[in-house]
């Protein structure tokens, strides 16, 4: 199931009543909670970094990162483009609990987990998987950045039982696999597939056969599975392929295939209203 609020009209960066965003279903439906899954489209950067580029570690223009993501901020309804919080996100399965805006000094952490109404929760993407969580019970909402080295070294685990520190219930609790690049675009080597078989037996069925030696590892559905097992209330999957829709995702992979020196990073929020 797809339910959109994304549009592929790119509308003027002024006008953000239309900025370009993906609900998932059952969190959209959630009273008192705002998310979005963002692509590439409605934003002011330029050249590769076209358009709605919320990377604070990409070597576009500052000044275009923040008015960006300032748009983004007035989305989803944060009152100041500070409380749009992003970690320094390293690849980890490190989860904090985010109690105020902390401003340039970005912790090192790949999950972030909030009770408190306002502040807004940006996993920050281009190719790797973001998952938004709520429990609208409890009023706790949580986001990861699952890479491969994360989702296989339980960073959505880390997420959830962070959650749950905060007064969550995972029986309670609501995920969102976001976009992400998809099993076709996705090839990997041999001694990539050995390291999911030793630590992830289950996860076979996921890898493909390609060229040669090479499999097209299916990350998405490893991902919704890893969430299926912790007996949440429910799992939502986009299902868009980042290296596929270049018009409306920025994708790391892509970029190395053309050759380009940087890449936009695309934003997944979630926040609890005031």
């Amino acid at each position: 199931m797809r339910p959109f609020s994304f549009s592929p009209i790119r509308p003027k960066a002024k006008d953000m009543a239309t900025l370009p965003h993906i609900l998932a279903p059952r969190i959209a439906g959630m009273n008192g909670i705002r998310h979005g899954f963002f692509g590439r489209q409605g934003g002011t950067s330029e050249g590769i970094y076209d358009s709605l580029n919320l990377g604070l570690g990409s070597d576009d223009k500052p000044k275009a990162v923040m008015r960006n993501r300032r748009l983004v901020a007035d989305q989803i309804g944060a009152t100041e483009v500070d409380h749009l919080l992003s970690c320094h996100q390293v690849h980890s399965d490190i989860a904090i609990l985010a109690t105020m805006p902390w401003g340039p000094n970005r912790p090192q952490a790949d999950g972030m987990v909030t009770n408190l109404p306002g502040i807004a929760l940006c996993i920050l993407t281009a190719d790797c998987v973001p998952v938004l969580f709520a429990d609208r019970k409890a009023g706790v909402i949580g986001a990861c950045h699952a890479g491969w080295k994360g989702a296989l070294g339980g960073i959505c685990e880390a997420t959830i039982a962070k959650m749950e520190e905060a007064g969550a219930q995972r029986k309670d609790i609501h995920a969102a696999v976001g976009p992400c690049i998809g099993q076709e675009s996705y090839e990997v080597g041999p001694e990539f597939r050995d390291t999911f078989l030793a630590e992830a037996p289950w996860s076979a069925n996921l890898f493909h056969p390609g060229e040669g030696d090479r499999f097209h590892f299916n990350i998405e559905t490893f991902v919704k599975n890893r969430l299926t097992k912790q007996k949440l209330a429910w799992v939502d999957v986009i299902g868009h392929d980042t290296c596929e829709m270049d018009d409306m995702y920025f994708s790391n992979r892509r970029r190395n295939h053309r050759g380009e020196p940087d890449y936009g990073r695309q934003g997944s929020v979630i926040m609890l209203e005031d």
